[in-house]
């Protein structure tokens, strides 16, 4: 059987045949969403310690990485859990929730980075739009996501589907 190309293959999660993927969804993602900004501020004060120490072990040149501190701990935060493994962040975890491209595969670190960098920018300019977008679709998909191709589905119900198409 010859191999489809990324032009021939089907959306690997259709709501119509499996809406428990997407139940509730959106609502968790919120509170996710405010579990993992208590989580980067944690690590923000974590690497303000560590980069307080270099500016005064490098005599003040080490205070200059405050200027990137927000961007290196949200964006490795992403990189190290979004892009890991399990596919999710702390919060979407504890949520149930699980990240996925749109046709099956998991996100890889890079794809988590660009995630997140869409997602501040789209929510720095586009604020109530991002969010909107998720009650109009029918994955409920942000603005991001679409751009993307990413979707994000119950962890639960996702491992039920993956483990009947197994059989």
């Amino acid at each position: 059987m010859a191999q489809k190309s990324i032009d021939q293959r089907e959306h690997a999660y259709i709501p119509q045949q499996h809406p428990a993927l997407f139940d509730g969804v959106l609502s968790r993602r919120v509170l996710a969403f405010l579990f993992d900004a208590i989580m980067i501020v944690g690590v923000m004060v974590a690497l303000s310690i560590v980069i307080a120490v270099l500016g005064v072990v490098t005599f003040g040149l080490g205070f200059f990485l405050y200027a990137i501190l927000f961007p290196l701990a949200a964006l490795g935060y992403a990189a190290a859990t979004l892009g890991g493994y399990k596919a999710a962040t702390p919060g979407m975890r504890l949520m149930g929730l699980e990240m996925r491209l749109w046709y099956g595969a998991k996100p890889y670190a890079l794809l988590a980075v660009m995630h997140s960098l869409l997602f501040w920018f789209a929510g720095t300019l586009l604020t109530p739009f991002i969010i909107l977008v998720g009650l109009f679709t029918r994955r409920s998909q942000l603005l991001h996501d679409l751009v993307l191709g990413t979707v994000v589905v119950d962890r639960e119900a996702l491992w039920e589907l993956e483990n009947k198409q197994s059989y």
